[in-house]
């Protein structure tokens, strides 16, 4: 018994290593960028996803700085490094490449199986194309400065400690609904937050561990609310006889962008597709902005002369406008130092890793071959850390991005990502985080309860017990 014990597992060690040595010699003979894949089905997922920056910095040194292969998510991804990797990578989208997003976010986003070239989603995208264009995004101004004027009435006044990143949360998400879905009032928000961060941070946490989880149930459940919304509207509309005036109290003008589809569509849509690519806009609009927003008060409670010089933009800008005028356009083409806090605070604390991409033909890139059907990714921390463009770069120095005191190469500051599928919203997110930032500076201010408070991430960098601030109301 015992040897045929010691025969069956001196086979199955021999068959072990053949595998690996067949596999090694393979992998030689295709010369693939260096790395290792990590466990089977896992691969390096958690590694790559929990500590994002310890992953880049360990297997760049070790590999390769300028491409390196590796597992996540199931998939094998060679991840491009350096401004010359990412420009590689962006300079060749839809030529190599094709967008790919990881099956339990698409899932997630209900953007799985949506066609891009049906009628309902190239009018959806057209649509959002004009309401993210300067024009219209100027008149957003107001109607954020209105939003974020009761937030802080409303959940930060009343208060000697808060924890900024809930209400980062809430606040983001309410003017997003607010602005795409004309969901105005908090009974509406809460209605429509409940079953969407029950999807989202689901699926955010949980596949960090499960590369294939799959949250189907919560999918749906938000896919019919928001069906529900769209068939409301529709009938509001008929209602109105498909009047395009604004009736909703904002005022300026505002239609909010489900409206404008709506409105626009000469056919019936496909209520489903347009609920799918929604859901998408609602989460990438939601998530990154209250991120960048969190982690900039982060900074600012640390650095009190960095505070001081934001402070004092503000207050100018505060001294020009009447009793309740509204902030403006040109008001925010004033806040340039407040944007260079905002930009360091994102090359410290990016509020997105990278993206992935799928490889349509073999490619070689540094010498080493990447074959179809692989995945290719990019990640900040290939280069928001690097001393090469960012001298002392754990520092917080936002005179960093003032003129050309540091000219940096194109592609080595990348949290908006780069080429055609670069972040259509960054300067939606500018606004945002400019007016969150006018109304918060010039109320209070702030220090951080733990100085010592431990960022994890998931893989959104977030503060483990939310960062709670005391606040000291200003005159």
């Amino acid at each position: 018994m015992d040897s045929t014990f010691v025969v069956i597992f001196s086979s199955l060690i021999l068959t072990i290593i053949s595998i690996i040595f067949f596999k090694t010699k393979k992998s030689s003979k295709l010369n693939l960028p260096p790395g290792k894949y990590g466990w089977p089905l896992y691969g390096e997922t958690i590694e790559y996803i929990s500590k994002p920056e310890a992953f880049m910095r360990d297997r760049m040194a070790k590999y390769s700085k300028e491409i390196f292969k590796t597992s996540v998510l199931g998939e094998k991804v060679a991840i491009l490094c350096g401004h010359s990797g990412h420009k590689f990578l962006y300079s060749n989208d839809t030529k190599l490449f094709q967008f790919w997003m990881p099956p339990s976010l698409a899932s997630a986003l209900s953007v799985k199986d949506d066609d891009k070239n049906s009628t309902s989603s190239k009018l959806l995208h057209e649509q959002l194309h004009k309401f993210l264009k300067m024009e219209s995004l100027q008149h957003f101004v107001p109607i954020m400065d209105t939003k974020a004027r009761h937030h802080f009435e409303t959940f930060w006044c009343p208060f000697q400690q808060v924890k900024v990143q809930p209400l980062t949360k809430h606040f983001t998400f309410m003017l997003t609904c607010c602005l795409f879905i004309k969901y105005s009032n908090e009974e509406q928000v809460k209605e429509l937050a409940k079953p969407f961060f029950d999807l989202h941070e689901g699926t955010m946490s949980e596949s960090v561990s499960l590369p294939f989880y799959s949250a189907k149930k919560r999918q749906e459940t938000v896919q019919k609310k928001i069906i529900s919304i769209i068939k409301e509207r529709q009938l509001e509309l008929i209602n109105k006889g498909g009047s395009k005036n604004n009736d909703d109290g904002i005022g300026g003008g505002f239609q909010d962008l489900l409206t404008r589809v709506l409105i626009t569509a000469s056919h019936e849509i496909d209520e489903k597709v347009i609920a799918g690519i929604i859901n998408s806009l609602l989460f990438a609009s939601f998530y990154t902005i209250s991120t960048a927003i969190t982690f900039i008060v982060y900074y600012l409670a640390d650095h009190p002369h960095v505070y001081h010089k934001v402070l004092q933009e503000h207050l100018e800008i505060a001294r020009s406008k009447k009793d309740g005028e509204l902030l403006n356009w040109k008001d925010i083409q004033k806040m340039k130092y407040s944007w260079n806090v905002a930009c360091e605070s994102m090359r410290l604390r990016p509020p997105a890793l990278g993206s992935f991409r799928e490889v349509l033909n073999d490619f070689t890139y540094a010498g080493f071959r990447v074959p179809k059907g692989w995945k290719v990714a990019w990640n900040v921390y290939s280069t928001h850390k690097d001393p090469k463009y960012f001298p002392d770069p754990e520092k917080f120095e936002p005179s960093r991005f003032e003129g050309n005191n540091n000219p940096l190469p194109p592609y080595a500051y990348v949290p908006f990502g780069g080429g055609p599928f670069m972040c259509g919203g960054k300067e939606y997110a500018r606004i945002e985080i400019l007016v969150f930032l006018h109304n918060l500076v010039t109320r209070f201010k702030f220090s951080r309860v733990n100085p010592m408070e431990e960022i994890i991430y998931t893989p959104i960098p977030t503060p483990l017990q939310g960062l709670p601030i005391h606040l000291q109301k200003i005159n």
